[in-house]
């Protein structure tokens, strides 16, 4: 008979429900009855020391943890700041936020112990200062000119935000199974004064993910730490009152700082005259078409039924170029198997934590088994990463 795991039942109910996972699920992943999972959780039986492990693996918990005499003390639970009405978040948004915590939790302790000094930007502003002063200051800090971009503008933003100490971390899975929901959650920011941390769910295309980035940068410069979605929204469309005025003034923060006011004047109204010449000064600043007509409306620069005509263009375009992206990726397929594995894990872990893990590894400040499991990755695929940094 199977060795019992003589584990703590309240620890193993608190880890399902906290990673929003069912009875029925959670089950699943010990490869028994939900009846049984339940009596494992009330105390009546013991799992075996396979299935405790099956569990831990599936609610992504140590499997020590189960042996504890109470429940522990878990991440604090990011400020949620998007609309009353949205959906709980999933079980793949739970385990997102939690993998940057923890990351972002070592991070900023390893340079709070070796003296490193806190970043002045983070909490600099609050909520009532002036937006585009807000702005104006990321854009100095980060050494930004949206009017002359050296490469792709979100790489450029990615590039300099983490050469200022800020760490971004992309992705739109956690694997094949726990695919994120850009509906539930496009970003979020950890506001703290040693790491920063910025989420970035790359469900989006490249315009909305670097409109994400800036509003999540916003968050950073505020000090307000939280989940967001619905950024770069259309307002003439839903009341304001129906989003936290957190995200607000963080969307009008991330518009003066990608579309700045005295740019965005000087290209005079052949810019504006038609949807075509909307999207081609549109893609040279890496936003989308409909972010700058916003713009270009809150700035008086176009009247409302203009807007509405652009912005009805702008749709059919929009949904031609979807159709397109779709076609140019069912080609991209066939030809090969897709981005490289450990690119896509590099981004997910941010560079910059990366690079820190692997120096901190290199130079025997860390074990293997904690560089192992920070950057999810075994130590003999290092050398991966080493080729994508170089």
């Amino acid at each position: 008979m199977a060795d019992k795991a003589f584990i703590t039942s309240e620890i193993l109910k608190w880890a399902r429900e906290s990673a929003n996972i069912s009875l029925e699920d959670g089950a699943k992943k010990a490869e028994v009855s939900p009846e049984r999972l339940e009596t494992w959780e009330n105390g009546s039986d013991y799992p075996t020391i396979r299935q405790a492990k099956l569990l831990a693996k599936g609610y992504r918990r140590p499997f020590s943890l189960f042996f504890l005499p109470d429940i522990p003390k878990d991440f604090q639970p990011l400020q949620d700041y998007r609309r009353d009405d949205s959906k709980k978040l999933d079980t793949a948004s739970i385990f997102i936020i939690r993998d940057i915590q923890e990351k972002q939790n070592w991070i900023s302790d390893l340079f709070e112990e070796t003296g490193e000094d806190p970043l002045d930007f983070v909490g600099k502003f609050s909520i009532n200062d002036n937006p585009e002063t807000v702005a104006r200051d990321i854009l100095n800090t980060l050494k930004i000119n949206p009017s002359d971009y050296s490469k792709r503008p979100i790489s450029e933003w990615i590039e300099k935000a983490e050469s200022a100490g800020i760490f971004i971390s992309r992705t739109s899975y956690l694997h094949s199974r726990l695919v994120l929901d850009r509906d539930l959650i496009q970003g979020f920011a950890i506001a703290d004064k040693y790491a920063p941390f910025i989420f970035i769910n790359t469900k989006n295309w490249d315009a909305p993910q670097l409109f994400t980035l800036v509003h999540e940068l916003a968050h950073i410069w505020i000090a307000k730490s939280g989940i967001s979605n619905e950024i770069d929204i259309d307002y003439s469309e839903k009341p304001k009152s129906k989003f936290h005025p957190v995200e607000l003034f963080c969307n009008q923060v991330a518009a003066n700082a990608l579309m700045p006011k005295e740019l965005v004047v000087q290209m005079g109204g052949e810019a504006y005259n038609s949807s075509k010449n909307v999207y081609k000064q549109a893609k040279e600043l890496g936003i989308s078409s409909f972010a700058l007509l916003v713009r270009f409306l809150n700035l008086n620069l176009i009247s409302n039924n203009n807007y509405q005509i652009l912005k009805n263009e702008a749709q059919e375009d929009f949904e031609k170029f979807l159709a397109k992206e779709e076609e140019r990726k069912l080609k991209q397929k066939k030809k090969d198997s897709g981005p490289d594995a450990y690119l896509l894990r590099l981004n997910k872990n941010s560079k910059l934590f990366t690079r820190i893990v692997m120096d901190s590894f290199n130079n025997g400040t860390i074990s293997p088994s904690i560089a192992s499991n920070l950057l999810n990755t075994q130590i003999n695929k290092f050398q991966k990463f080493e080729k994508l940094l170089a």
